[in-house]
């Protein structure tokens, strides 16, 4: 159990021992959360925090340090500086030679709150009152040229068109780099808001242990569930031979028009509970503003469900993109082409596009309907779906489930 006060857990949930059934975090053998779980240490830093001096830090950053605090980016200790950010975006690999997909980088305007000290407050901008968010020792103050800028948005994103919404929130941060190890003191707004679903690394690792599984698939979902990914589930499940499902849900930041989190999780809860046996599938989600970045945020997605203790991943069509930035199956080939043999030992579950057979009368994926033409698909793209909803339109049955889009 876990006792949570304006968005701090001040009870630290039981860290499962080291279980050698169970995947392996990236990078070292046990998870190490950057959250301070000692309750005396943590009040400490609350109370020293509040002398430091401090900056507010980008919605992105602040992201960053959420998913660090919970153990999803395992093994680092905090920000990267630019050698480590530039050889994330460039090679995905670190000045040590470890592996990450992206840079995680703290970037302000300036360093004018901070001057030169070297250990200091990081502010929440994303709650009232712009609480610390965690304590930093700060390693390295550097200038990242525009050029630097440039080379980490054209590698991650695959684009450097301003309209790319991730592009254009990761280059409306400033251009100084703060680095060092942090400690963190809070989630965000995250468990406040979603007190039902956010759940950190360790706290799904646990829970995987205490259910029993032992070969779990994990899905990735920045809307709601519509029967073709509920269907998707299932195949992987079958398929895969896994014990258990976790749904993982973005809460965090996302583009105009997108479903909201609590539509969302209340949506996908309905649907595990009439369409999935009991025990085969947890609705959980994880605090980080989302990418857009396709292919590399596809990485990202892999790696940290393998600190969360999935053993396999579905990566569908267009996993993680926006708009036709990227070609529909890049996120699936970038594991063979991009990613360094050996970094991962997350499986990845290939999917194609799911839809419904007017011939069949089921959910197929299309490659394994040869002798079908587009005619033979029921097909609704997610904005068409969106609209529907927004006029409170349900869609067709053969898409949704009806108590679903209710």
């Amino acid at each position: 159990m876990k006792s949570i006060v304006s968005g701090v857990l001040m009870q630290a949930p039981v860290l499962t021992p080291g279980d050698s059934r169970m995947i392996k975090p990236v990078g070292s053998d046990t998870l190490n959360p950057l959250y301070v779980y000692d309750p005396e240490q943590h009040h400490a830093l609350n109370h020293e925090a509040e002398s430091l001096p401090s900056v507010v830090i980008s919605s992105q950053a602040a992201g960053n340090a959420v998913m660090m605090g919970a153990g999803y980016f395992n093994p680092l200790k905090g920000f990267m500086n630019v050698a480590d950010a530039m050889g994330a975006a460039e090679k995905m690999t670190l000045s040590d030679g470890s592996f990450f997909p992206v840079p995680v980088m703290c970037l302000l305007e300036n360093t004018d709150a901070i001057g030169d000290a070297k250990r200091i407050a990081l502010r929440d901008p994303n709650m009232e009152g712009k609480p610390v968010l965690a304590v930093m020792d700060i390693e390295a103050i550097e200038s990242v040229s525009d050029e630097q800028m440039a080379v980490m948005t054209d590698k991650v994103y695959r684009t450097a068109d301003p309209e790319h919404p991730g592009v254009a929130a990761f280059n409306s941060q400033g251009r100084v780099a703060i680095s060092g190890p942090i400690q963190v003191l809070n989630f965000s707004y995250f468990i406040n808001d979603f007190p039902d679903t956010f759940r950190t690394a360790v706290e799904i690792r646990n829970e995987i242990a205490e259910r029993g599984w032992k070969k779990v698939v994990a899905f990735q979902t920045r809307n709601p569930m519509h029967l073709a990914h509920e269907e998707l589930c299932h195949m992987a499940m079958d398929r895969l031979g896994c014990d258990g499902l976790v749904i993982h849900m973005l809460l965090g930041k996302l583009k105009p028009g997108d479903i909201p989190a609590p539509v969302r999780d209340a949506a996908i809860r309905k649907m595990v509970e009439l369409y999935f046996p009991p025990n085969s599938a947890m609705v959980t989600g994880y605090g980080f503003d989302m990418l857009y970045a396709g292919p590399r945020e596809a990485v990202l997605h892999a790696y940290f469900r393998q600190n969360m203790g999935a053993t396999h991943f579905i990566i569908g069509r267009d996993h993680a993109g926006v708009g036709d930035y990227y070609g529909a199956f890049d996120a699936q080939t970038i594991f063979d082409e991009e990613v360094p043999a050996g970094a991962l030992d997350i499986e990845i579950f290939k999917a194609d596009h799911t839809a419904w057979s007017k011939k069949l009368d089921k959910v197929v994926m299309m490659r394994e309907a040869p002798d079908h033409t587009k005619e033979d698909f029921i097909l609704l793209s997610g904005t068409k779906v969106r609209e529907m909803l927004g006029n409170g339109e349900a869609p067709p049955k053969e898409f949704s489930r009806p108590e679903v889009a209710q």
